[in-house]
Formats: C-alpha cells, sequence, structure tokens
C-alpha cells in the first residue's frame, strides 16, 4: 500500500500513558493542539484500569504518592472529589505468616521469634561492620542496608520472582531507586517510634474512584477539549530522521498506513523499539545496544471472588517459592467502587515473565485455574467461591536493571542526543522505572523543551539531582506559543480554573 502524506503536526507524543498524556496537556496549555498516538485501545497504559463483568482490575497496583506539589495539585485538579484517601495496608506473605509493612516490631518478633530475630540483629550488624564496596548488585545494596540473614527472608525470593535474574545479576541501581531512604535502622525506628521519613513507608495515599485509568481518561478528555487529538490503535511503524531532526512518522492503523510530518517528536515506546523503528537505521553499536535492553511481561489475572471480604490489604507481596504469584491486588480495599456487587470481591494475581515464554503463552482457562490454585494454597479463599476469571497481559512492562544496562542506555542516549527535536520520556522511553510521577514530570519538562526551554529529562529520578530539578523545573513550567507566556501548572492556574 502506498503511504499517503496524510498531515502535519507542530508536535506529535507517542504513547498515551501517564507521561504521554501528561506531555500532550501541557503542550495545549500553551494553545498547541497536540497528536497523540496509542497502539493499545485504552489510554494509560500499564496505569490503565480495565473492566470485567462489574468489576474493575488494574494493571499491578498504582498509588498516587507524590513530593512534587505540582503534580499532587494537577491529579487534585483533574478528578476533584474522586480522588480518594486511603489508609495503607500492605503486608508480606512468607512461610504462611503475614508480616505487616511498614514493620511494626511486636509483629516481626511473633512472627519471626526471639531466636530469629536476634540471629537477624546479628546479621545486619555484621553486614554494617564489612560493608561491601563498591556497591554493583542489587544484593550488595540490600545486604549493606539490612544484613544478610533480612536480605534473604524478605527481599531475595520475591525480587527474582519478579525480574526471573539472580539477584547478583541486577544493578545496584534498582534498589537506590525503589527504596533509597530504606534500611533495617530506619525502618526499626518507624517500628518503635513512629518516625516515616522513608517514601516506601507512607501509611496513605490517594486513589481515583474506579482506578487509575479514571485519572488518564479525564486526562485524554481535556487534551480533546482543547483541540488536541488521541488516536488509539495506532501504531507508529516507522520514525524518519535526516541525522538531525525527525522529520516524520510512518504508522498504522488496522489496514491503514499514513506518514505524519512533524517538528518535534515526543516518544514514551520502549526505548529499543524507537531505536529499532528508525529510517535510516542507527548505527550498528547503537542498534546492539538497543536489542540488548531487557523487559519483564505482566499477565494479571482476575478473579472474581464471592465474598464480602477476602483479605484486608490492598496488596500482599507473595515472597514463598512454591507459588508462581508474585502480588496480590485486593481492588475493593483501594476504593469500594471498583465491584458493582458488594458481595463480591476482585482480586488480581500478578505473574511476572518474558513476553513469549512459556507462562506469557498459556492459555487463558489454564492461567485462570493457577490463579485459583495459587490462592488457595496461599489459604486466601476457597475456589468454590471463585465464580469468574479474566486474563490481562501487559508485554514491556517493567524496564529490566541487569548488570549492563547503564551501558546499553548510555550509547542509546549518546545517539539520540543528535536528533534536535526528539525527546523521551516515561518509565519506557528513558528505560528508567519510574512512578506515575516522576513520569509525569518527564512529560511537563518535555513540553517546556519544545519551546525552548534545556531541561534534562534523563535526570528526573535520579538521585542527587531529582530535588534539583523540581526546583528547576516543574514549578516554573513556561512555554512560549506566539510570543504569549502561559504558566503551565502554577497555584493560581491551578486554583482558577
Amino acid at each position: 500500500m502506498s503511504i499517503p502524506w496524510a498531515e502535519r503536526h507542530d508536535v506529535v507524543v507517542v504513547g498515551a500513558g501517564p507521561a504521554g498524556l501528561t506531555a500532550a496537556w501541557a503542550l495545549t496549555r500553551t494553545g498547541a493542539t497536540p497528536l497523540v498516538l496509542e497502539a493499545d485501545g485504552v489510554v494509560g497504559g500499564l496505569a490503565r484500569t480495565e473492566t470485567y463483568r462489574g468489576c474493575r482490575f488494574d494493571l499491578g497496583g498504582h498509588r498516587f504518592y507524590t513530593k512534587v506539589p505540582e503534580v499532587r495539585r494537577l491529579w487534585e485538579h483533574v478528578l476533584g472529589v474522586d480522588f480518594l484517601t486511603v489508609s495503607r495496608l500492605s503486608r508480606i506473605l512468607y512461610r504462611g505468616r503475614f508480616y505487616d509493612y511498614p514493620l511494626e516490631l511486636w509483629n516481626v518478633l511473633g512472627n519471626l521469634g526471639v531466636v530469629e530475630s536476634v540471629r537477624v540483629l546479628g546479621s545486619y550488624l555484621r553486614a554494617r561492620a564489612r560493608r561491601m564496596r563498591p556497591e554493583e548488585t542489587f544484593e550488595q545494596w540490600v545486604v549493606n542496608r539490612f544484613g544478610r540473614r533480612l536480605y534473604r527472608t524478605f527481599f531475595q525470593t520475591y525480587t527474582e520472582k519478579v525480574w526471573g535474574i539472580p539477584c547478583e545479576r541486577i544493578s545496584a541501581d534498582w534498589g537506590a531507586q525503589r527504596i533509597r531512604e530504606l534500611s533495617l535502622g530506619r525502618a526499626l525506628a518507624h517500628a518503635v517510634f513512629g518516625t516515616n521519613g522513608a517514601t516506601s513507608l507512607i501509611s496513605e495515599f490517594q486513589y481515583p474512584r474506579l482506578g487509575p485509568g479514571m485519572m488518564w481518561e479525564r486526562f485524554r478528555e481535556r487534551i480533546e477539549d482543547a483541540g488536541g487529538r488521541v488516536e488509539l490503535g495506532t501504531t507508529v511503524a516507522r520514525v524518519r530522521h535526516d541525522g538531525r531532526s525527525v522529520r516524520s512518522v510512518t504508522t498504522v492503523a488496522g489496514n491503514a498506513t499514513a506518514e505524519i510530518a512533524t517538528d518535534h517528536l515526543i516518544s514514551s515506546m520502549a526505548l529499543g523499539d524507537l531505536i529499532t523503528r528508525l529510517d535510516p537505521p542507527a548505527p550498528a553499536a547503537v542498534v546492539t545496544a538497543a536489542r540488548g535492553l531487557a523487559y519483564r511481561a505482566l499477565v494479571v489475572v482476575g478473579l472474581v471472588v464471592q465474598r464480602r471480604d477476602v483479605f484486608s490489604d490492598q496488596w500482599i507481596y507473595v515472597h514463598s517459592p512454591n507459588v508462581r504469584v508474585g502480588r496480590i491486588q485486593n481492588f475493593k480495599n483501594w476504593s469500594e467502587a471498583m465491584v458493582a456487587d458488594p458481595e463480591t470481591t476482585g482480586v488480581g494475581l500478578e505473574y511476572f515473565c518474558v513476553e513469549g515464554d512459556a507462562l506469557w503463552a498459556m492459555a487463558d482457562p489454564a492461567l485462570i485455574a493457577l490463579a485459583t490454585r495459587d490462592l488457595a494454597a496461599l489459604g486466601l479463599a476457597d475456589p468454590a467461591e471463585i465464580t469468574d476469571g479474566v486474563v490481562f497481559r501487559q508485554p514491556r512492562a517493567y524496564p529490566v536493571y541487569d548488570e549492563d544496562y547503564r551501558e546499553r542506555v548510555a550509547v542509546i542516549r549518546a545517539f539520540l542526543a543528535g536528533l534536535q527535536n526528539l525527546q523521551t520520556i516515561g518509565r519506557n522511553g528513558l528505560h528508567r522505572y519510574n512512578n506515575q510521577d516522576h513520569s509525569m514530570l518527564t512529560g511537563l519538562l518535555a513540553a517546556e523543551n519544545v519551546y525552548g526551554a534545556g531541561h534534562d529529562v534523563w535526570n528526573v529520578n535520579v538521585d542527587r539531582s531529582y530535588h534539583e530539578e523540581i526546583a528547576r523545573g516543574s514549578r516554573r513550567l513556561r512555554a512560549r506559543r506566539r510570543g504569549a507566556l502561559s504558566e503551565l501548572a502554577s497555584d493560581d492556574e491551578l486554583r482558577a480554573t
């Protein structure tokens, strides 16, 4: 089929997840009319909410918590009364016992017993006295902060279940980014004194009444109300460039193919996919680096349980190696509106895999049977109570921090720096395990860059520069269009609209 020159857009945004939609929203605040291209049939990406027979299921749990005031105000502005405050309850299930998280001293002692608790403390003190240097692996990072005994108890099994590789092959960057403020000392201080200085220990968060997908549907509505477009079921098959700038993108929607010219491209697609779709191709070393980036896929099995109360947590981390499930969500405990019938409960069992492997390819009835067995084996529900099930698959859900990822990303980043009108944002666009607020911040900063700012979105959620980037950028989200200066996310504007 010949490719028509279908249209031209000043800015094309690839991906309708948190990063892409936030960038598009910010652009509309300047008078721009961006085009958003999304391969899936719904908005939200991994943060979407699926509906099945009266139950709503998230792909993973998405608590809304941030230290970025502009992002928090934006969430509250978009959802208003539909933005709930939820008291957190999450626990670790290990050897048939529940451990409160954040750690509660008497709960830990009661479950581990005095002898084992003393051994854990001794292991921690030995680790503090003989810290491993340099910290290159996740195992080293955790052992230095918790001791080897606690690492084996509460970190190793679950982490390896999630990532599918040994902890000694996972970069220390994973721990530094995801649990950077947490250590056994901090956790015990929280247990004894109630102090709470770590993000991992927050006791409450916010959540949309109908799940995170509700937030991103509202963003889509605002973008389209402002004249932008969000095209679903549309894949970017090719990105044409001249070595200095992106010139156009080739899209495929059903049987229709089109080429769209653009002055600016903001991409949240997986970094490896972006490189392999460039035309002309990137140098061989860059393509090799892109193909070496690894991702974990996610399979969520949603089960409908004919019981009002199944368990009291929002989610449970399953450390037992005897079942394949890694985490279990009880969506009714996030918001009662996630189920239509209060006598039923919707739970989501999360299975981590590689796209195309045996678990990914397993037929839906077999996956539902597996989840039913796992839930029963953990003592959480009787199979007779499970009346229905549904399966959702998400490829490229989590960028893997293996031992070589940093060097590969550096090669790709250096090459992309030569394409002056291309920006990559979000979790997959940066190959960084960002939360929603960090992904949104990259979108906001990228929107400002379109109009001449010089923010480095790669520095968002980097330990030393994160708060500096917030101070420089998200407080002053300005953009110029036709000579007019517009504040994208100021306090006064959000209060007035």
